[in-house]
């Protein structure tokens, strides 16, 4: 795919803006485990945490493909601050899909300009994968829901404004609005997690939590089939891109060392063996780039296939990711087992994809009904 001469612009400042102010500083966030509020404000002044919405409600306007290019070159940089452009982004675009126009009033523009940050807060401790399992309770209470249940790893919760907290109620799941200063709500840390460790994971305990029924987005019983499942693409769009991202982090870090390291009289990337891993990972994250560009492009044209082909890219992208960060860590040799080299921090990040956002199962599962359902559909069409 051949992008724009806008799109070739704006990448080209994502990437500077990378370099500059996020590369120098990834390695020490992950070992202190946070995300300074310093570059959180850089990113909201140049626009990046309204990406997803429109000008006109404070965002920066960005189409889908510039919207992944965005979180490559913020995933090739660190994966724990394309996480927090991620889950802001999933809760931005649900209120712009799915919220009442007060409720865009009181938060697109914040969330455009990055005066708040919003979280997403679906998993919880018995229930990941299996999002039909939450036990998270919205109860009607006069004019409002009391919100009482347990939310875990719920990414960058430590610093989050706004929550879209997903609950059960009698008229079946439903997504709310809490605000982080509502009484009866707790947040606790998580650290020592294996990746992504600056993301400022935590849980949330609610304990009758009280808020106004207008809270409530979309409509009663949709919370899951409708609300979640949109901004769980958009969250699968972003994590497909950030894996091209550290797959490219990887291979520039590659080229580097082995073009620097000498074994038994030769640089490493004049032996084959070396040259054999460097090739597939160039294959590796060109297949996987296309397929996210592939996805933009069918977002972009508001093709419902893209939501399939989402998943193929976040699945394709995930597993090639993991395998060019284990080679990565493999041509460094002990230095990919030190954090005085990126390698093992994309290595540990790497691992995490294939787990957020729909796990690799997941994604498999959900692949494979659409190709049976693909076919079941042109037998029905033939008869």
């Amino acid at each position: 795919m051949e992008l724009t001469s806008e799109q070739q612009r704006l990448r080209n400042a994502f990437r500077e803006f990378a370099d500059a102010h996020i590369v120098p500083y990834a390695n020490a966030w992950d070992r202190t485990e946070v995300m300074p509020a310093e570059i959180v404000r850089q990113l909201a002044d140049k626009g990046y945490l309204g990406a997803v919405l429109p000008s006109d409600r404070g965002g920066a306007g960005f189409s889908m493909i510039e919207f992944g290019l965005l979180n490559e070159e913020l995933g090739r940089a660190c994966s724990s601050i394309r996480s927090l452009l991620t889950v802001h982004s999933m809760v931005a675009l649900t209120i712009w899909r799915w919220g009442s126009e007060a409720q865009k009033a009181q938060w697109l523009e914040k969330l455009g300009r990055g005066q708040a940050i919003a979280a997403f807060a679906l998993t919880e401790p018995e229930a990941g994968s299996d999002a039909r399992e939450i036990r998270t309770t919205a109860v009607i209470s006069d004019d409002d829901f009391l919100l009482s249940g347990h939310k875990k790893w719920i990414t960058f919760a430590q610093i989050a404004d706004l929550f879209l907290v997903f609950a059960s109620s009698q008229r079946g799941p439903c997504a709310f609005l809490l605000e982080r200063n509502t009484p009866g709500l707790v947040i606790s840390p998580i650290h020592g997690m294996l990746g992504t460790r600056a993301s400022m994971m935590a849980e949330l305990h609610l304990e009758q939590c009280r808020i106004p029924r207008q809270n409530m987005v979309g409509a009663p019983g949709f919370g899951l089939s409708h609300i979640a499942s949109s901004a769980l693409d958009c969250g699968r769009y972003s994590v497909a891109w950030g894996c091209v991202g550290i797959a490219q982090a990887c291979l520039e870090s590659c080229l580097q060392y082995t073009g620097q390291r000498k074994q038994f009289g030769a640089l490493l990337r004049d032996h084959q063996l070396i040259q054999r891993m460097i090739a597939q990972i160039v294959v590796g994250v060109k297949a996987a780039r296309l397929l996210c560009y592939h996805a933009g492009q069918l977002k972009d044209a508001g093709d419902p296939a893209s939501m399939i082909e989402t998943s193929m890219a976040k699945y394709f992208a995930c597993k090639a990711t993991a395998k060019i960060a284990q080679d990565a860590v493999q041509m460094h040799g002990a230095n990919g087992c030190s954090s005085e080299y990126p390698a093992e921090r994309f290595y540990r990040d790497a691992k995490i994809m294939e787990i957020i956002e729909g796990s690799n199962e997941i994604q498999e599962i959900t692949i494979a009904q659409s190709a049976c359902q693909e076919v079941a559909n042109s037998a029905a069409i033939v008869k």
